[in-house]
């Protein structure tokens, strides 16, 4: 039996999954805005003893390798990039995008288009599209929403959208008969499982030394503002 424990820290959210084979053992969430750092080690070492593991118990460490928030992925794969050097065992990595398209997929009997989607602020989001078997139609990228986004797709097909970046979308694109709209879906590590465990068995381990997370954008600091 493989031990995978997985971490979710692209946006706001922070979670942790602990996964024997495609099964998942325990949960935890927390939705605390810029407190991944905080959180992350306690919630791993909470969620481990409610199951009577330990680290020693893991087989493996899959991280969510975006896209999402610079900051977030950076704490989430330097924490999980941490556990496996410690511990000796492999990492593997999820895109944000596909384990959300994942876990609906499983109620998609309709045939639908998926298109998850990751705020990235103002009109833009992080999205992919999916099919209905799971294929990738359109690659993970960065889009400007207008009332033309997606339209290719929902020519032809039903598209169902979610994500916390889809909320922005609905005005816009939400009068189309095929738009369909899921409220309340956020990246969780409680969708990784099934993805993770298929890197596992396929041993598509990341590179401890060179692993990147997906950012897709550069990271832009701010300077602050002067005090009078």
């Amino acid at each position: 039996m493989s031990v995978i424990l997985c971490l979710e820290t692209a946006t706001t959210v922070c979670s942790v999954a602990i996964f024997a084979d495609k099964q998942l053992l325990g949960y935890q969430e927390y939705r605390i805005d810029k407190s991944h750092s905080n959180l992350l080690p306690s919630i791993i070492d909470t969620t481990l003893h409610g199951l009577s593991l330990s680290k020693a118990d893991l087989t493996a460490v899959a991280v969510s390798e975006g896209p999402g928030s610079y900051t977030g992925l950076r704490i989430g794969t330097s924490i999980a990039k941490g556990l496996c050097y410690a511990l000796e065992i492999p990492l593997l990595s999820v895109n944000t995008l596909h384990a959300m398209a994942a876990e609906v997929k499983k109620f998609n009997t309709k045939g639908a288009f998926l298109c998850p989607m990751i705020d990235a602020r103002r009109m833009e989001v992080y999205a992919c599209v999916m099919n209905s078997e799971g294929g990738v139609e359109q690659e993970t990228a960065p889009h400007i929403i207008d009332e033309h986004s997606f339209s290719e797709y929902l020519k032809k097909h039903e598209v169902w959208f979610f994500g916390n970046g889809s909320d922005k979308c609905k005005e816009l694109i939400g009068k189309n008969a095929n738009a369909v709209f899921i409220s309340d879906m956020v990246p969780s590590a409680k969708y990784m499982g099934e993805l993770a465990q298929e890197q596992l068995q396929s041993a598509s381990f990341k590179d401890l030394a060179y692993f990147e997370p997906f950012y897709l954008k550069e990271f832009r600091a701010t300077k602050p503002k002067s005090v009078s």
